[in-house]
């Protein structure tokens, strides 16, 4: 992190804008600031110096979409991410730098065709100005998997809004309701995971002086996503996501 270019830096302000804009429109795009933060930096510190900034657009998304969470499904999900976390925890302890960029990698291409498969099998479509807050159907099993499996991902790799986006759907949440329980859901997960990432040392002193200047292009990009969430065509900009996605999965499990 001592020797950013320009570039990088460029690089990183761009991933951090689009963090913004994810957390208010459409969420899980923030995969491909994964892949960058994971590109530019050493793949483990990426994550200690992303969590922040994920955490600064998830105090954006709870202000904008505060009002249609579901608590019952939170409550639901806490205790099984939590032992989600728990594990990649342990795992970060064991991996170095190479392990944690491989499985960067490959959890960006397993979660890029979880959203294939979400797109082509999920039942009930977003509708525009729906305020439907609630799942049909609870599921604890259902529940318990993806709460673990998100936890985990969460925890190696900030990854785990795909694994929240396809329960979400699958449990019935209209647009509003979907993004207001995500955004309570991932600031309350995200800001749980600090302490872990401090005693992992993930993050820092050098790593919170470069978030405060990329925390700056959060902003933006949250405004720019509440602006459009209403304008943008959903399965365009999802192909762009799963694309660019799979190439930086591909990019790290090459390098």
């Amino acid at each position: 992190m001592d020797t950013i270019t320009l570039w990088q830096l460029a690089a990183l302000a761009a991933a951090s804008t689009l963090v913004g804009f994810s957390k208010t429109a459409v969420s899980g795009a923030n995969t491909i600031s994964l892949a960058v933060f994971a590109a530019v930096l050493p793949a483990r510190e990426s994550t200690g110096v992303l969590l922040p900034i994920l955490i600064a657009g998830d105090i954006l998304a709870v202000l904008v979409h505060r009002r249609h969470a579901h608590w019952p499904t939170l409550l639901r999900l806490f205790p099984a991410v939590a032992v989600g976390v728990v594990a990649g925890t342990l795992f970060m302890m064991w991996a170095g730098d190479a392990a944690v960029r491989t499985s960067i990698g490959a959890i960006l291409l397993f979660m890029s065709g979880v959203t294939i498969w979400r797109r082509r099998t999920a039942a009930v479509p977003a509708e525009e100005g729906t305020t439907e807050r609630g799942p049909s159907r609870g599921g604890r099993i259902k529940a318990r998997t993806y709460g673990v499996l998100g936890g985990f991902t969460t925890m190696v790799a900030n990854a785990g809004g795909p694994v929240m986006s396809l329960y979400l759907l699958s449990a019935g949440f209209r647009k509003l309701g979907f993004l207001g329980t995500s955004a309570w859901f991932f600031l309350i997960v995200n800001t749980s995971k600090v302490p872990f990432s401090v005693g992992l040392g993930l993050i820092d002193a050098r790593s919170l002086l470069l978030d405060a200047c990329l925390v700056l292009f959060v902003v933006p990009g949250a405004f720019i996503g509440r602006t459009c969430v209403g304008r943008i065509n959903q399965k365009v900009f999802e192909r762009i996501v799963i694309g660019a996605t799979v190439l930086g999965g591909l990019q790290l499990l090459l390098n």
